[in-house]
């Protein structure tokens, strides 16, 4: 079954949460970094980019049944590109996306006595960020999507977290790949922070990766159909919880 078949609300409940715990995740796990290793930035990066991957991989297990835990306004908008989802919700999901990053940028800054709210003064805007954005997320594309057209969604939550923690060492940019996650940054003046005038050049070259993306995928698997599509990031959509949920209750009885 496609996401239709779970209520709209629903599902953006889900990708409320599940990007805020991503924001909480890469922004907390840097702050921690920051004061658990402090002026040993490999150290920092490595210690940011572990929890990262190993935590959005719990957060698309926990969210995926439901919305397909895409976390990420460039994704929806791919599998819209597919089939696998509506234009209408694609847009739905964007505002949800953004403001539970901006959640848990809040929340990860009060977990750290920090200021509810700091605006970052970290500058990355440069000619090397912007093509490690755009290969960035046009890698993170061709992962979600190459195991929806091979029938191999149920790896996406490890293969997903395991590329993007690899990309915050093979790009120069420590692989943002998300729009959403780019705007929650701007909310924390920490290690994982992005300075606002940094931000439209990281967008940008996101929403190219991501167009990017499409065209490859396009190109390699030509095959990929809608109901494919509608795997990503993991099966879901699927009353079938409701129903056990149902059949559990009617057991007891």
């Amino acid at each position: 079954m496609t996401s239709a078949s779970i209520q709209l609300p629903r599902r953006l409940a889900a990708e409320f949460l599940g990007s805020a715990f991503l924001a909480a995740i890469v922004i907390g796990s840097g702050i921690a970094a920051q004061q658990l290793s402090p002026g040993n930035t490999g150290l920092q990066l490595l210690e940011n980019a572990a929890a990262t991957a190993v935590g959005l991989f719990a957060i698309i297990l926990m969210f995926g049944p439901v919305s397909g835990a895409h976390f990420n306004p460039v994704v929806s908008f791919a599998d819209a590109a597919f089939g696998g989802l509506s234009w209408r919700d694609a847009a739905a999901y964007l505002p949800a996306q953004v403001a539970g990053c901006f959640t848990g940028a809040v929340a990860a800054n009060v977990m750290f006595a920090q200021a509810a709210v700091s605006i970052s003064t970290k500058h990355r805007a440069s000619g090397p960020h912007a093509l490690s954005e755009v290969i960035a997320t046009a890698g993170l594309i061709l992962v979600i999507f190459a195991l929806a057209r091979a029938g191999r969604a149920a790896s996406a939550p490890a293969a997903v977290g395991a590329y993007i923690g690899a990309a915050y060492w093979f790009t120069s940019s420590t692989s943002f790949a998300n729009p959403a996650i780019t705007i929650g940054r701007m909310f924390s003046n920490t290690f994982a922070g992005i300075a606002p005038s940094s931000a439209p050049v990281f967008i940008a070259a996101q929403i190219g990766g991501g167009i990017a993306g499409v065209l490859i995928v396009r190109g390699l698997y030509p095959a990929l159909t809608p109901a494919q599509a509608g795997t990503a990031i993991v099966p879901h959509g699927s009353d079938s919880l409701d129903t056990a949920d149902g059949d559990a209750r009617r057991a007891k009885r």
